[in-house]
Formats: structure tokens, C-alpha cells, sequence
């Protein structure tokens, strides 16, 4: 697998990359590389606007990601955005604005990345509706009392699948359930869970679903809304322009009755094209299998670091993600990860987007190592090794 990563053969500053910044991003294997560059050598034109070949091609191209991921996460309606962030602001735009009232209130949890804070923030400042935050607890899970009880009135439940920083796995179907019994929409953001496990979006039951491509070996600038086919007729479109239309006069316009509603202008066609040829690459994984095996690496891993005195923040459960976050009593994070990153190793440093979950924690930020399927047991092991050279030389 690894000879299919273009990147991974590259030296930094003389060692071999190690790649560890997954969460963050993930890196695209020559498949990917290849259909967007065949896309631009060959087929490159804009897409529904014109009957001549390329034009085809491209509609074909972008509309192929679309039904692959109808397939893959079993959902009717599948909005392609600029990412989880965009598809985030989407829900608070174009359904918040027109089913929230001033007094009505939305649910939110200490571990939701910024992109599913701020948006929330924002609304409430324009429409006066409350914002409840349930908090994490120090076993690091949500509290789950107080989550029940802040649904009363609730409208909709916003709520992570699986912390960017802890790698803790929400209990989604019991939070899904609760929001329901109460009347709640629920907008599930998948940013960290779907690059690791198929989701099954009509079972599940939440109204929508959040994620990006560049977090599961497709590229950046792409990802994807699911929204039930209710909750879709309840959006109303929050960006005017092209392609969203059906008819535009002085008078007036009239607007698609299908995704093409919430993506007016150019979307994203090479992106899309690139991100299906990624969909298919992973058809090929053992996403089990794979879950498995990183998760034992991220468990040995976190025992190794709490051996050398370090805090690590994470459970590792066994739906647990494999991210481990870290932090030297005395060492400083950004230091430490300059140290590394002079030996080859790529992690993350800083508040992750979360500083409400870090502020939570009595913490400012924290080193985070997180794992994909290209990494392996000897690259964790190589990890241990140079910290602990640092931390002799350094610590």
C-alpha cells in the first residue's frame, strides 16, 4: 500500500517521512494524483451547462463522486461543499434560517471542533437562540445526564462522531435516539469518523452528516453534506447563482428541487473526480480489519509515551480512533514537534480546533500522532525511539 504514496518516498531533512498528521489531513495515493491530472490534460471543461464531449466528460467526472458516496454511506440526497466546514455553516444557513426562531435552542457538546461552534455562535448572535453546551466529563465522554436534560425545547443536536483530539467515539445511536424522542433534528459531524468506517446514513438516523475528502486520501477543498429527503425539502438555498436555478427573470427566480439547489456557481470538478477515484481506492480496504490494527499501534503507542512521563489524552476504547495526544510535563509541544519533525516525523501541535474541549481539560494544547492506513507498527516504534533520544538530550 504504502508504494501507492507518492509522498512517503520523500526524505526530510535526510530521514525518511513519517507521516503521523492524519487527523489533520490525510496523504492521496498516485490514483487520485492521476484522475485529477487526467481530468485537466483531457476532459477539462465546466459541467451541465453544455452538450459538447468534454463537457460531458466533466458532468460525468463530478456527478460519479456523487453517487459513489450515495452508495458508500447509503444516503438519498448528497450535497457536495468545500468540506465539513462548509457543509456545517450549509445546515445553519440554509436549514437554521428558516425553521429556528429567537428562544429556540441547539444542543452542543465540549468536543465539537470550532467549525461546528462558530457557525452556531454566529446564528445566535443574529437570531437569539440559545446555545446549550453539554460538557465533557473527566473520563473524557460526555455527560450524558445532562446532555438528556438539555433537550428539552431542543430544535437540533449538533455533535462530533469522533473527538479530533481525544479520538474518543461518541455513543451516536443513543444520542440520535435521545434527540429524537424529543423532536430534535440531529447534524452529525463525520469529519473523523467516516475516513475510518462505513456509515450507514438512513440507518443511523441523524438528518444530516458532515465530512471531508481530505481526510480519507482524497483532496482538499471537497467534502459532502447527507441530508434525509424531509429535512432536504426543509433547506432553503443560502447562495444564489448559477446552475442552482431553473428560471430567472426580473421578476423573479425559481430554484432546482435537487442538490444542484445548494452548489450555484462552478463546483468543485476535478476535486470531485479526484475524491471518487479515492472512494474507489478504499473500496479495497478491510476498514476492520485496518480500525484493529491501528488502534493496537495507538495503545501501544500511548502506553510506551506514559512509561517516558508523559499525560496522554485518550481512552482508546475499542471504537476508539487511533489518535493519540500528548504533552511532556516540562517540555514545550512546539519545541518538541520542531525536534521531530527534524528527524522526519510530521505530527500536530497546538489546540487542534477545540479549545473549549482543551480549556475543559486545564490545558493550552497538546502533540497529537494520528494514524492511517498507510502507517505501521515499525513507524511508532521509530517514533519512540528518536523521542526518547530528544528527551535525553533535551527534556
Amino acid at each position: 500500500m504504502r508504494e501507492q504514496f507518492p509522498i512517503l518516498q520523500r526524505k526530510i531533512n535526510g530521514h525518511d517521512l513519517v507521516y503521523l498528521d492524519n487527523a489533520a489531513t490525510t496523504q492521496k495515493p498516485q490514483v487520485v494524483i492521476d484522475a485529477m491530472n487526467d481530468y485537466y490534460t483531457n476532459s477539462n471543461a465546466n459541467v451541465h451547462r453544455a452538450v459538447h464531449t468534454l463537457a460531458g466528460e466533466a458532468t460525468d467526472g463530478y456527478e460519479a463522486c456523487r453517487e459513489s458516496l450515495k452508495k458508500m454511506y447509503n444516503s438519498d440526497k448528497v450535497i457536495i461543499t468545500s468540506g465539513t466546514t462548509e457543509a456545517i455553516n450549509l445546515v445553519a444557513h440554509a436549514w437554521g434560517k428558516a425553521n429556528l426562531s429567537a428562544g429556540d435552542a441547539v444542543v452542543l457538546t465540549e468536543m465539537e471542533h470550532h467549525s461546528d461552534i462558530v457557525p452556531w455562535q454566529m446564528l445566535a448572535k443574529e437570531m437569539n437562540i440559545e446555545l446549550r453546551y453539554v460538557p465533557v466529563q473527566q473520563d473524557l465522554t460526555l455527560d450524558m445526564e445532562i446532555f438528556e436534560a438539555s433537550l428539552d425545547g431542543a430544535k437540533l443536536v449538533c455533535v462530533v462522531h469522533i473527538s479530533n483530539v481525544l479520538g474518543v467515539c461518541n455513543p451516536v445511536d443513543e444520542i440520535i435516539s435521545l434527540s429524537k424522542s424529543k423532536g430534535a433534528k440531529v447534524l452529525l459531524d463525520a469529519a473523523q469518523s467516516a475516513p475510518h468506517q462505513y456509515i450507514d446514513f438512513k440507518s443511523l438516523g441523524a438528518d444530516f452528516m458532515a465530512f471531508s475528502a481530505h481526510k480519507m486520501c482524497g483532496p482538499t477543498g471537497i467534502g459532502a453534506l447527507l441530508v434525509t429527503n424531509d429535512v432536504f425539502d426543509e433547506m432553503q438555498p443560502f447562495m444564489g447563482g448559477g446552475d442552482m436555478i431553473e428560471t430567472v427573470s426580473i421578476h423573479g427566480s425559481t430554484f432546482q428541487s435537487n442538490e444542484h439547489k445548494f452548489e450555484a456557481g462552478t463546483p468543485k470538478i476535478a476535486e470531485a473526480i479526484g475524491w471518487n477515484a479515492a472512494l474507489k481506492w478504499m473500496q479495497e480496504i478491510d476498514f476492520k480489519s485496518e480500525h484493529k490494527r491501528l488502534l493496537e499501534i495507538a495503545r501501544w503507542l500511548s502506553e510506551q509515551l506514559r512509561s517516558m512521563g508523559m499525560t496522554v489524552y485518550g481512552r482508546h476504547d475499542d471504537n476508539d480512533a487511533a489518535v493519540v495526544s500528548f504533552l511532556h510535563p516540562t517540555m514545550n509541544s512546539e519545541d518538541l514537534a520542531h525536534l521531530l519533525d527534524a528527524r522526519g516525523f510530521a505530527v500536530r501541535t497546538g489546540h487542534h480546533c477545540a479549545q473549549p474541549l482543551l480549556e475543559r481539560l486545564k490545558i493550552s494544547g497538546t502533540v497529537r500522532a494520528s494514524f492511517y492506513f498507510y502507517n505501521t507498527r515499525e513507524e511508532a516504534e521509530a517514533f519512540v525511539k528518536q523521542l526518547s533520544e530528544i528527551l535525553e538530550r533535551f527534556a
